[in-house]
């Protein structure tokens, strides 16, 4: 039978207001159980701000602050499991689990329940996480990419968490023994440089050749100065689509448009610059008087 268990936050990096990274100690005398890097584990914070749901009239479910009847949010107990980002390796060795979790936010900007109260971690102080003692999921190598000469792995923010976990592993069994003769591809893509999370460890990685591994970084919104000339500019769909060969979502978006004649395009600036724009628009068949 699954039980809980206490455990305490250890430490906390802020890449940004909406992204983290924590690790997790077991409490004195308690260990994690073995798992295998893709695998989740539940998390519960007891002080997190409950809400409840409501279908509105148009049928629409959604969720708003459960209050009590002088008007204040109530608070209690919330789970949820969560991709683990620390390699089965560094867990045996140093007995933490590491997390990279996003803030969310629903529809009106409230931030989710169990969320806001893990942004609220201060090591040493408020650091209580209760886990279950159950590691489970089938989003592991051996049940998803066995057998296979390449692996492409595409992540997005905190998804990336599961494949860091399994690269990371990975170049430690190849530095003790025969290394997985697979090609492991990581696309990584974030809005900024400095969320993107474990990108120097990745680079490492790469760079040490231990197992056949390319590491590709991306961001959608890059600096205005300084950018690293080592990382893409764009969403990483975008460059999935270009190493596949595929029209980069805005064209495939602008093309659907122009076949519906439902766009029409509009340009400010130097003579030259709108004919210029005009003459793109003629090609993509954009129809006479929508430009």
């Amino acid at each position: 039978m699954v039980q809980r268990r206490t455990g305490f936050a250890v430490s906390w990096q802020t890449l940004s207001p909406i992204l983290g990274i924590f690790r997790v100690q077991p409490a004195a005398g308690g260990r994690f159980p073995d798992y295998e890097a893709g695998q989740y584990i539940a998390l519960r914070r007891e002080d997190c701000a409950l809400t409840r749901r409501v279908t509105g009239a148009d049928g629409r479910t959604r969720y708003v602050p459960d209050v009590d009847a002088s008007g204040r949010q109530r608070r209690g107990p919330v789970s949820h499991a969560y991709s683990i980002s620390s390699a089965p390796y560094e867990t045996a060795q140093e007995g933490f689990l590491e997390f990279y979790v996003v803030r969310e936010t629903d529809e009106d900007g409230r931030p989710g329940r169990l969320t806001e109260s893990l942004f609220r971690i201060e090591p040493g102080k408020d650091d209580e996480i209760v886990y279950f003692d159950r590691i489970a999921g089938d989003f592991t190598l051996a049940k998803r990419a066995a057998g296979f000469p390449h692996v492409l792995m595409v992540a997005s923010g905190s998804g990336l968490a599961p494949f860091v976990s399994m690269i990371k592993q990975l170049h430690f069994e190849a530095g003790r023994g025969p290394g997985d003769p697979a090609r492991y591809t990581l696309l990584h893509g974030n809005r900024t440089a400095e969320e993107l999370a474990y990108h120097r460890d990745l680079e490492t990685i790469a760079a040490a050749g231990r197992l056949d591994f390319t590491y590709l970084a991306t961001v959608s919104r890059p600096a205005s100065s300084g950018h690293d000339p080592s990382l893409g500019r764009g969403r990483v769909s975008n460059v999935l689509r270009l190493l596949l060969g595929l029209p980069l979502k805005e064209e495939e978006d602008l093309e659907a448009a122009a076949e519906k004649g439902e766009g029409v395009e509009t340009a400010c600036g130097p003579r030259c610059r709108r004919a210029a724009a005009a003459t793109h628009c003629g090609s993509a068949s954009l129809p006479p008087g929508r430009w």
